[in-house]
């Protein structure tokens, strides 16, 4: 074999290994793509169920609030479901901290709405995590220099980190809820 089909040889096999490099690339950015999707679809109904939890408490048990309490914990529940996407964190996090800033005990209130609030406020934390997790996969590959360069995904917009405070306070009924809120 000559100098030239040596030469031949070794960029069609440069050729194949970005081409498998470029499929695998697709693959795993498509799959990360729909993970931030799931991630996406499982934040909002979390979102929106603890919207929703915080309108039933301030609506159904307003004596047990207080009237001005209750009227502010209403009021940013549903700027909460109502707000658009470049107001969604501000007011969930105005709902978070009108949910923290519950007493722990409330009498009147059911104990079982009490710890639906809870553990839907919990679940909101653990699936923002989960979607933040996807977005930072999703950035760093996009990111990195071949996909750029090769422009692999360009065509669909960069996912962004959803950011709010979602401490996990929220009428746990014991004082360490309100412990981890005093810790810097």
């Amino acid at each position: 074999m000559g100098a030239q089909a040596w030469v031949w040889a070794v960029l069609a096999v440069v050729a194949v290994l970005l081409l498998l490099w470029t499929a695998w690339t697709l693959v795993r950015l498509t799959r990360l793509e729909a993970r931030v999707a799931r991630a996406r679809a499982t934040l909002e109904v979390q979102l929106r169920r603890r919207a929703g939890l915080a309108e039933e408490l301030a609506r159904e048990h307003a004596a047990a609030l207080g009237p001005e309490r209750a009227r502010a914990l209403a009021g940013a529940a549903a700027d909460a479901r109502s707000s658009g996407p470049g107001d969604r964190e501000a007011a969930e996090n105005a709902l978070g901290r009108e949910l923290r800033e519950l007493p722990p005990e409330l009498p009147g209130v059911p104990a079982p709405l009490q710890a639906d609030l809870a553990g839907t406020s919990t679940r909101v934390a653990l699936a923002r995590r989960f979607y933040n997790d996807a977005v930072r996969d999703t950035q760093a590959l996009r990111s990195r220099r071949l996909p750029r360069v090769l422009r692999l995904h360009a065509g669909s917009p960069l996912p962004r980190f959803f950011d709010i405070d979602d401490r996990l306070e929220v009428l746990t009924g014991s004082g360490a809820g309100h412990a981890a809120a005093e810790r810097p």
